[in-house]
């Protein structure tokens, strides 16, 4: 079943690209027609590639690995923000910091330096310091706060990137494509699909066309991890009753093995010398007290 349909997609505006002179020929295979100077996009491709971004970040979701969502263009920011809070992903709506990925322990400082003056907050430490000092380092959390909040909880390297515009987040695509994380976007007519491992071809500039795509495939995410919490609690359940089960099992024939070889070894050893020793010498006695006899 798929997760969109053409009608869908078409109410949302989906199928709207650039005008002719702005389009990057790489698009060429996505496009249906041309009308009044503006391509128009094969939706029915576009309703497969997110059928096919969608299955593939479900089972990134499923193996319990973390999707970075970005978008800094006006119509996304709260629709991106909003759907990736709710599957519990980081996002990045505001400016991309540069290096975030290439040079992610630095972020991660950063990160790190912002819940230090957090911590120094609530126990009244920074109380002690001037008016001015104090403004000053509560205006400087709100700015780490403002960019790198949403990522706070992203302690490695994401496993996949989800974008919006591809020309506006071109540094963001770069990396990415330098560490070999796969990305999945939102591939508008004016744009270079060749870097993106999962193309969605449509509209990136309409506020409905971006909320029917990236709720598609945050439901996906949602139901991956949704099969994910139910896996691991049927191999709890089963490995709790696996133990129950092979425990007494194990334990018992192991034990009568062992007490079998121990009976058997010494009853074996001790019969032939106890026997050999009376044997031996009962006949070396006999003989001399025949011959005086005759």
């Amino acid at each position: 079943m798929s997760r969109t349909n053409f009608e869908q997609l078409l109410e949302a505006g989906c199928h709207f690209g650039h005008l002719r002179r702005k389009w990057n020929p790489a698009m060429a295979p996505y496009i249906f027609m041309e009308r009044n100077g503006i391509h128009i996009i094969d939706l029915n491709k576009t309703v497969e590639h997110i059928d096919l971004a969608a299955d593939a970040l479900k089972q990134i979701a499923k193996s319990g690995k973390r999707i970075l969502f970005v978008a800094t263009k006006k119509q996304a920011k709260e629709i991106v923000a909003e759907k990736a809070q709710a599957v519990n992903m980081p996002y990045v709506i505001e400016r991309w910091p540069g290096g975030m990925l290439t040079n992610f322990p630095t972020i991660r400082k950063a990160v790190k330096k912002m819940a230090n003056i957090d911590k120094l907050l609530a126990d009244g430490t920074y109380d002690k310091l001037s008016k001015r000092e104090n403004l000053q380092i509560r205006r400087k959390r709100e700015k780490l706060e403002k960019n790198l909040g949403s990522i706070a909880d992203l302690t490695r390297l994401p496993s996949a990137l989800f974008v919006v515009d591809v020309m506006k987040e071109h540094i963001a695509v770069h990396e990415a494509n330098r560490l070999g994380i796969p990305v999945f976007a939102i591939v508008d007519t004016n744009s270079n699909p060749d870097n993106i491992d999962f193309v969605i071809p449509a509209n990136d500039d309409a506020s409905k066309s971006i909320e029917v795509i990236v709720s598609a495939c945050c439901d996906a995410i949602a139901e991956g991890l949704e099969e994910r919490k139910i896996e691991k609690i049927d191999m709890e359940a089963a490995g709790e009753q696996t133990e129950g089960a092979e425990a007494p099992k194990e334990e018992k024939p192991r034990r009568t093995r062992k007490a079998k070889k121990a009976e058997a070894e010494p009853v074996a050893e001790a019969e032939p010398v106890a026997e050999a020793e009376p044997v031996a010498e009962a006949p070396a006695e006999e003989t001399p007290a025949a011959e005086p006899a005759e």
